[in-house]
């Protein structure tokens, strides 16, 4: 199948490509490449430098690759930066997603697998989370996402056949592709800077929430796993009806047990400091992930943290630079 992967050159969308091409799929990634990286981009895959809200340079990649399904990833996704700064999520995430879906459209591609999330749910009131729970954000990322599911089910009645991931927390690492960015804000690879002197301290948010430590839990979900969902979701796109999952382990760690399992996985000390809670961030978020397992398969190759952090942490050794050192 002919697909496009926006997002393609980011943390995930590098190593959904990565799984795509190796099923035997035609890739080509659109991506702008204000965060993601060209050696991220797959060697078999073609780049398309481009931004979702040029609407031209859109029907460009489409005229170009005769694309049947596209793999939407590419967004805006800090929640501390959708706090400050909401409008910016809502047109790069919402806006971007009429203009794709526009020109699906145009060009006649009827099938899509969109990257949404877990912060569709909010501060669910239980746990685990399966996806009939309430949707009821409490951050403009959050609500940015669950507006593009909705743009998606809107479309459906045009045609579109359409399946949306909620991603629990990525991590990990595939052999060739890991998670590097500019300005990191996740807990994990902060982590490693940490432990490998690239910043002076780490900063711990918040150690008072109504969690068995006092710290955020989190259901992690090895990056592999979650580009097998893709792989999953596309194939079964035409077969099944539309539809929404979530995508995660099912088992939650605290961010004390991250810690723990850093200075395991890397044999190295790390002392942190407390520090206030993150505006956004729920206090617990652990997936009910037996709707994509039963209809479509799917099931996640690694169950345990440390398993996930010993391949970014391997990754990171492999690539002590990032994609500076490819």
């Amino acid at each position: 199948m002919r697909v496009l992967v926006t997002g393609g050159a980011g943390y995930i969308g590098s190593v959904v490509t990565e799984l795509l091409a190796e099923s035997g799929h035609s890739v080509a990634v659109f991506d702008d490449l204000r965060y993601g990286h060209r050696e991220a981009v797959h060697p078999s895959a073609t780049l398309i430098a481009g931004d979702l809200l040029d609407a031209p340079a859109l029907d460009s990649a489409f005229q170009s690759g005769g694309f049947e399904a596209v793999v939407h990833l590419a967004a805006e996704s800090k929640v501390e930066e959708s706090v400050r700064d909401p409008s910016l999520f809502y047109e790069v995430n919402a806006r971007g997603t009429v203009n794709l879906l526009d020109a699906m459209a145009r060009h006649g591609a009827r099938k899509i697998v969109f990257s949404s999330t877990a912060s569709v749910y909010g501060e669910p009131e239980a746990t685990p989370i399966h996806e009939g729970f309430p949707i009821q954000p409490i951050n403009p990322y959050g609500a940015s996402k669950h507006l593009c599911e909705r743009l998606l089910r809107l479309a459906s009645h045009a045609g579109l056949q359409h399946v949306s991931l909620r991603y629990f927390n990525a991590c990990g690492a595939s052999t060739r592709y890991g998670e590097w960015r500019e300005k990191e804000t996740h807990i994990i690879p902060i982590l490693f800077d940490a432990v490998q002197g690239r910043r002076a301290s780490f900063t711990l948010f918040g150690d008072d929430y109504p969690t068995a430590d006092g710290t955020c839990v989190r259901d992690y979900i090895h990056v592999l796993d979650i580009a097998q969902a893709h792989i999953h979701a596309l194939a079964g796109l035409g077969d099944l009806p539309s539809a929404v999952y979530n995508v995660g382990v099912g088992r939650g760690y605290s961010n004390r047990e991250v810690i723990e399992s850093v200075r395991r996985v890397s044999g190295m000390p790390l002392d942190y400091a407390v520090g206030p809670r993150r505006s956004g961030d729920p206090a617990a978020l652990i997936a009910d992930a037996s709707k994509i397992r039963n209809e479509l398969g799917w099931q996640p190759q690694f169950q345990d943290l440390d398993s996930m952090v010993r391949s970014a942490w391997q990754w990171r050794l492999r690539f002590p630079n990032g994609y500076a050192s490819s």
